[in-house]
Formats: structure tokens, sequence, C-alpha cells
């Protein structure tokens, strides 16, 4: 047995609240009962409460039970013992300190009077540790106790030993034990806790922390239903192949389900074969089958958390243990089993695949009879159903239909892409490629499957394209759709050029082979990239592919023309057009099979919501649009970047800096420059606004790094959150010029009110923080008025935020609180709570103050500077503290001087009071923008 500590870990993530509850339990007295699946996170938490505890200075003492010494006497106690004090133990009296030593060589109890002192022992030893102060016994794996130390402790607890002794106590469920086996040694009250699963952004967080790739981790939350040691290890075989390839179930993780699967009663378990097999998993199916206590079998399979009732469905939790299941319960009795639900099926189909799963031997007739039940499938809209029974029509087909197989593999692959089946997809296509006599066509259909599959890592299937090239030869329809997937990765690597030429290439062959909704996707991307590139001609390329067919397919949605002039008329301020377009697309989207398509428009409503001042929409939006890409195994890169920016507006700047952060990990992960340089600018403003300006400033230099070139300052507005950033550390110059080149970049394209709104703002920032608050002051109430017109609430409160730091600058308190309290008033309706915090705090700094203590009009940096040259700093100390140049000091120290009227180092020092104004937040109110 282990009884030496485990170190916890730094971060206990995604325990905080049930953590919580176990500190306040333990806090009074009595004890905790934790109950969950092996591999949940008990021992973590456990490893948790002791550290805090000892680092308290309490005395811990720590059980770990090993399943071999359930059958030894004892072996807890004498474990236990071991770690008390020596003291504790000699101050027994001569009967208990005799019981002991024969409790340590596990005899058997005698009756009468020793077995009373064996009983008295415990509650002895604890009491007198007591009397030294807390003592905590935590106890792990209380399944594995043996039961005779169960039991003294059992007794000891019973005897009340008071509030200074707590028992924590965590066993596994399910176990023939008992349940309530661990709630046994805890003393009263006992508070009886569930360890549950972790919720997907818990779990991505936790395996980040493992080196998991962030896509990897996202996907994982289903595969082991949040279970934590599951997660890890499906994740080290994940990352092997790619994502539409299922990954083998690691032994490890095989051998936690069986045991899970063994601890149930053999006839739950026969119960759950039949709903592991089922196409339709209810408990109606299983009574059909001949199982008349299937309601009882679920019930007890619900309570051990090996299965959910999802309305009448019947989901495995994890969905792995439903093959661990089939795979151990042999050929033989799976054949049984499919044919009892054939017999009881109500549909044809679903007696077809039944009869079909039997016997996986070629048969020209069961073949054809999958293929005729496909077909009923696909036109009632089963486009999953469709495509696994194509796959088992080409499993089953003999050698006298090769000629068929390529078809069916192909529609299997292509049908199942679109109906939310990646791995079905997967293997149906690249059964067609491992083919060496597949058909060149057929190759190149099964390709553009796998390219559609990699979502944001298309730039990284390069060999997949070249190979896709060749074989189309010269078909224009084939060409016409690897080039407009090119396109797709050239704009996730940031190649804009090799993007458009490829978007026109896309939309000329659509165009001659008559495909209309190829062209108009290539037309929409081409739109996209001229915008972005700054380039006028955009409005005329997205009009006419507006003009053509939109894409049939429900999962195209995102790529259509419809959607993106839905996206560019929220760039350019016109939110109550976006919203409306946008709302109608959603109807369409929620029957996308793929998820990508409602993953987009929910993003896209997120961020007018934003921009409107709906911050409670936003945040909904935003997290139905992580959920649905967490469930789709979508890239998590443009999720959390929308959810950052709805933190920003309405959540907390912790989360936003949070999801950002993760977002640009992803995005660089996956090649995806566009999203990798929005979470950089979500990153950015969440980090300025926390009053990191450096950390905040060197995310927004990255951003502009990448961005390269005279981009669309619409698209991304962060030219301003960088000036300003820039200003508050003393870079004027470079501010100025960032904010002169967003200016001429939005006068060539012909910039939208809301840019120049912006624009006006962040200019208002720079000028305040340069000691020009009259100019601050106009720039921004004109930007308030602007912001006011476009009925975007929160720009508005913004821009009257930055409004009352200058006026506050300009010493003309009463002004600044009027400014200030309007703001809040804008914020506080908006929902926008990071934002009315800030708010509350300038507004605190403004009122009560006819004469505040003197800031002379000082800058943030200015004052910083002037309190170092106070205690004697040179230029070259300021520069190193303050990480500026030499020169940069100097010109704030030129202007300091002008301000306060004085002439050198002595004369400022004495002009200074005795604390000088040196604000730790080196970021002023004038803070940053909300981006789309």
């Amino acid at each position: 047995m282990d009884t030496r500590a485990r170190p916890a870990s730094a971060a206990l993530v995604g325990r905080e609240s049930l953590l919580a509850a176990v500190e306040a339990r333990l806090a009074v007295g009595g004890g905790v009962a934790l109950h969950g699946p092996e591999g949940i996170g008990k021992t973590a938490l456990l490893d948790t409460v002791a550290a805090a505890a000892a680092a308290r200075g309490e005395l811990v003492v720590q059980l770990r039970p090993a399943p071999a010494e359930r059958l030894l006497p004892y072996a807890g106690i004498a474990d236990l013992v071991a770690q008390l004090p020596q003291a504790a133990v000699a101050a027994l009296p001569p009967a208990h300190r005799a019981a002991l030593a024969v409790l340590r060589r596990g005899s058997a109890p005698r009756t009468g009077a020793p077995a009373l002192a064996r009983r008295l022992v415990l509650p002895s030893l604890l009491a007198h540790c007591a009397r030294g102060g807390p003592v905590l016994l935590v106890v792990d794996d209380v399944q594995w106790l043996d039961a005779e130390s169960a039991e003294l402790i059992g007794f000891a607890m019973r005897r009340r030993p008071g509030p200074r002794v707590r028992v924590v106590a965590a066993q596994r469920f399910p176990d023939e034990a008992g349940r309530h086996r661990a709630a046994r040694l805890c003393p009263a009250p006992v508070a009886d806790l569930l360890v549950p699963p972790l919720d997907p952004d818990d779990l991505t967080a936790l395996l980040e922390e493992r080196g998991l790739p962030c896509r990897t981790a996202a996907g994982l939350h289903e595969a082991s239903g949040g279970n934590p040691l599951l997660a890890l290890a499906l994740g080290g075989v994940v990352v092997a192949g790619p994502a539409w390839r299922p990954a083998p179930l690691p032994e490890a993780a095989r051998a936690v389900l069986r045991r899970r699967l063994s601890a149930l009663p053999p006839q739950v378990t026969s119960t759950l074969l039949v709903a592991a097999l089922a196409t339709e998993a209810t408990v109606a199916t299983l009574l059909r089958c001949g199982y008349d206590d299937a309601a009882r079998d679920v019930r007890a399979a619900v309570a051990a958390g090996v299965v959910r009732l999802d309305g009448e469905t019947i989901r495995f939790t994890p969905p792995a243990l439903a093959g661990v299941l089939a795979e151990d319960a042999g050929a033989a009795r799976r054949a049984g089993v499919h044919d009892a639900l054939a017999d009881a099926a109500l549909d044809e189909t679903v007696a077809v695949r039944h009869r079909a799963l039997r016997s996986g031997r070629p048969d020209a007739d069961v073949a054809r009879e999958l293929v005729r039940a496909a077909t009923r499938a696909a036109a009632r809209g089963d486009g999953r159903t469709a495509a696994e029974l194509h796959v088992l029509a080409a499993d089953r087909c003999p050698r006298s239909l090769a000629g068929d197989r390529f078809d069916w593999l192909v529609a299997a692959a292509r049908t199942a892409a679109t109906a939310g089946a990646p791995e079905l997809a997967g293997r149906a296509a690249e059964a067609v490629l491992a083919a060496a006599d597949a058909p060149a066509a057929h190759r190149v259909r099964a390709r553009l499957v796998l390219l559609d599959l990699a979502g944001q890592a298309l730039a990284e299937m390069g060999e997949m394209f070249a190979a896709a090239l060749n074989e189309a030869g010269g078909d224009v329809t084939l060409l016409a759709a690897v080039r407009l997937r090119l396109t797709w990765a050239a704009m996730l690597g940031g190649a804009p050029d090799t993007a458009a030429a490829c978007a026109a290439e896309s939309a000329a062959d659509a165009r001659e082979a008559g495909d209309p909704a190829t062209e108009a996707m290539a037309l929409s991307a081409l739109a996209q990239v001229q915008r972005l590139r700054g380039e006028a001609e955009w409005t005329g390329t997205l009009e006419r592919a507006l003009a053509l067919p939109a894409p049939p397919e429900p999962g195209w949605l995102h790529l259509s023309p419809r959607y993106l002039a839905a996206r560019f008329a929220m760039m350019d301020d016109r939110l109550d057009e976006a919203r409306a377009e946008l709302l109608t697309l959603l109807a369409v989207a929620e029957h996308d099979r793929t998820g990508e398509a409602l993953v987009e428009v929910l993003r896209s409503l997120s961020e007018v919501a934003t921009r409107a001042g709906r911050c409670r929409d936003a945040l909904r939006y935003a997290h139905r649009a992580v959920a649905a890409a967490q469930r789709a195994g979508l890239s998590p890169g443009p999720t959390w970047y929308t959810a950052a920016v709805a933190e920003l507006a309405g959540g907390s700047l912790e989360a936003a800096a949070g999801y950002a952060h993760r977002g640009a990990r992803a995005s660089e992960q996956e090649g995806d420059s566009i999203y990798l340089r929005r979470n950089l600018h979500a990153l950015g403003q969440a980090r300025l606004r926390s009053g990191d300006t450096r950390a905040g400033v060197a995310a927004l230099r990255r951003l502009r790094e990448l961005e390269g070139g005279a981009a669309d300052p619409m698209i991304v507005r962060w030219q301003g959150d960088l000036a300003g950033g820039l200003a508050a550390l003393g870079e004027h110059e470079e501010a100025a010029r960032t904010l002169a080149e967003a200016r001429a970049t939005a006068e060539r394209l012909g910039a939208s009110p809301g840019l120049n709104g912006y624009l006006d703002r962040a200019t208002a920032v720079v000028l305040s923080e340069s000691g020009q608050a009259d100019s601050a002051v106009r720039l921004s109430a004109a930007a308030a008025q602007r912001f006011a017109g476009l009925q975007q609430p929160v720009e508005q409160a913004h821009a009257l935020l930055v409004q009352g730091g200058a006026e506050r600058r300009r010493r003309r308190y009463a002004a600044a609180r009027v400014a200030i309290g309007a703001a809040l008033a804008l914020f506080l309706a908006a929902e926008a709570k990071p934002w009315t915090e800030q708010t509350q705090r300038a507004l605190a700094r403004t009122e009560g103050t006819a004469a505040p203590p003197a800031d002379f009009g000082l800058t943030a940096t200015e004052a910083r500077i002037a309190g170092l040259v106070r205690e004697g700093a040179s230029n070259r100390e300021i520069a190193t503290q303050l990480f500026l140049s030499v020169k940069t000091v100097e010109a704030t120290l030129t202007r300091v001087y002008r301000k306060l009227g004085v002439r050198s180092r002595t004369q400022l020092s004495q002009r200074l009071p005795a604390a000088a104004p040196a604000p730790t937040r080196v970021f002023p109110d004038s803070v940053t923008a909300i981006d789309p």
C-alpha cells in the first residue's frame, strides 16, 4: 500500500465548485464521501484537499489501499497508525497498546475485553492527536480497504470524535460492497458527493495542459464521457492519425471499461448487449426482443453511470463501452442478438441492416438488398443510415459485382460527409483509395471527401491536393471542386494571392462544367480575398455570386454568397440587415448534419449581438457555437475567438483571455492564419483591459506582423487598440503612425461611419495620453454621437468613457462624471459586465473630489516616469524598468517639465508631492474597442 502523499496538481481543472463544497463541509467538522467511476478524478481531488490541509499545519493521514490488500486483515489500520505521531501511541493505556500490537500483526480478534480494547484504540489515538490540532483522514479507493480496518474506522467515527477529526473518503462505483461504504467511514454529518464528468471546456483545458493538440483535446469529450483518465488514454492514439480515421481503443482504456462492465450483474450486461447492437437502442426495442426486465436493467445501468437516457434513447457513457461489450460477446452471440433485432424490427430498412450484420460473408443478394435499403434511407433524409448501408453493401460485395463496389463506396463517403459521420465517410473514401483498380474519377471524389473532413487543417493536405489534380486530368467538373478547396487552403494558410488565383480558376472551370453551385462558392471566396486585400472589386464579385443558385446542401451554407453578404453587412455596421439575414439562414443551418454551417451562423449572430449591445444574446450564441463545434469535432479556433469576443463584452476578461489564448494556439497548430490573427486581437484586448499593457501590445504587434500589407481595417479592427496601448507605453510616434496607416486604407476603400467613429475614438485615446486632452474630448464626443446614430450602445459608451478620461485629465471633474455616468448607464442596459465594472471604478475616482490629489494633468506613463525621477532613477534605469527606449524617456520627461513648469530634475522633485502619482495600472480609462 502506498501511503505517501502525491503532489497535488497546480490547478485542479473544472473542480472548483466541488472542491469548495468539500472544504466547506470539512471546515465545520464531519466528513465527505466521494463517489464516481474509475478515472473520474477522485484521487486528484483528495490530493488537493490533503495538500491544502497540510499547508494549514493540520495532521494529514492518507490511506490508499490496493486490490491485493483487501483480504489482509487490519492492513489499513497498520498504515494509519504508522502515520500518527509516536507520542500518541506512547500515551495509550497498556491494554490499548497491547491490543494495537496484536492489530499490527493482523491477528484475528477474540471476544471479550481484548476485542473491546482493539475497538477503542483508534478513538483514543485520534482524540490524543486532535488535542494538538485538526486531524484529516483521507481514504482513497475505499472499495479495496480490508473489512476489519473499515469496521474499526467506522466504529471510531460513530463515537463522534469531535469537529477536529474529519474524514474524506472516495469510493469507485459500481461496487458490490455498496455505494455507501465510504460514508460509513465518515463522522457525522456526512456530505455524500458525486464526482461528475468534466464538462467539455474543462476537459479540453486539462488535456491541453498534458500537451494534446487543441482540436484533439476538444473532440475527446464525447468519446471519453468526460472521464479524464479515458480521455488521456484515447488522446495518445487519436493524435497519431487523421481526424476522420477512428483510433484503436488503447488496452489501458479497454481494461478500465471492462472493469466497469464486470461490476454489473450478468443479466444487466446481457440486456445492454442488445442495446449496444441495436439500430435504435430504446427500452421498447429491448422489450420486443424478449427482455422483459429491460426497464429494471436499464435503471441499474443508469445508476452505475454506464448509460444515460436521452429521451427514450439509451446512450452508453462513454460510447466506447458499447464497442467493448459487443466485441467481448463473441461472433456467435452477436449473430443471435442481430437475429432477434431483425425479427423485432418494425422498419424493413432496420431489419435488412441486422440481417446483413449476422455475417460478413460476400453475398450478391444481401448486397443488392442493402443498396435498395440505402436508397430508401436517403430518400427519407437519413443520410447516416444510407451511408452505413452502402458501406455494408460494399463489404458484402462478391467478385461478380466488383464494378458496383466503387459506386457504393463513393456514395457512402459523400453521404456520410454531409450527414455528420466523419469516421464512416473516411472509411469509405480510404477504401476507394486503397484499391489499385479504382477509376480515377472515383479516386478524386474520395479525395475531395477527405479534404472536406480535414476542416481547418486543409493547409496540411498538400500531397492529397497534388494527387487529386493529377487524377482529375482535364475533367473541369472535378478540377473546379479541387481548386475551390485549394482556395480555402490558401486562405487559411495566409496566402491571399494564391487564394485569389485558385478561386478565379475554380469559378471558370465550374462555369464551363455547368456547375453553378461550385461557381457561386468560388466567387464568394474570391470576394472575401479581395476584401481582405483591400480591393474595391469585391462588391462586383459578390453580386455575381449572389446571382447564381445557392449550394443545395445545408452543410455548405456557410460558404454561400448569402452568408458572406450577411457577414459583410455586419462588418459594414448594417447590423439590422445582418441579423435578419442570419436568423433566416439559421433556420436552414439547423438541418446541417455536419455542424459546420450551424456553428458559423451561430458565431456570426453572436458577433452581431455584441456590436448591437445585446451582450446576453452574444454569450448565448457563442456558447452554443462552442458546444456545436465540439459535438461535430470541428476546429475550436474560430468558436473560441467568438466566445472571447462575447466574454469581452458581457462575460469576464479572464474567460476572454482564456478563450483567446487557447484559440490562438489551436489556430497556429492547424495553420489557420485567419483565426490566429483574430484570436491575437481578442487576446490583446483582454490583456490591455486587464491592465497588462505590455502583453496586450505584444499580442497586437504580432498580429500586425502576420497581417502584412494594407488590409481592410473594417474586418479586424486592431489598429486603434494597438495605438492606444502604444500611447500608454509612451510610444506616441508609433501610435500615431499606426492610426495614420489605418485612416489611409479606410479612405481608399470608403470607410463606414462605424469605422470612422472607431478611428476617431482611438485617436482620442492617443491624444489624451499625449497630453492633448482638449482635442481628445472633441474627438471622443464626436465618436460617441456616431455610434449613437448606428445604434451601437457598447461602442457609444466606450467613446463616452474615453471622453470622461480626457475630461479628468483636464481636471474638469464634473464633466468627467457626466460622461462616465452616461457610459455606465449604457453599459448597464447592455448587460456589458466587464465594461460596467471598469466604468464604476472610473466613476469612483471622480466622485466626491472637487480637487482630487494633484495629478498635474500627467498621463499614466508621464506620472510613472516623474515618480521614478523623484526617487533618483536615471533615464537609462527608468527605460530598463519600464521597458522603454532612453529616447522615449527623454521625450516624455520633456513633456513633464513643460506641464509642471520646471526645468530640472531638482525642481521636478520639489514640485511633486511626497508620493508622486505612479499608478500601477499603466493602461488608462480609455481602452480597447470591441471587434467583430
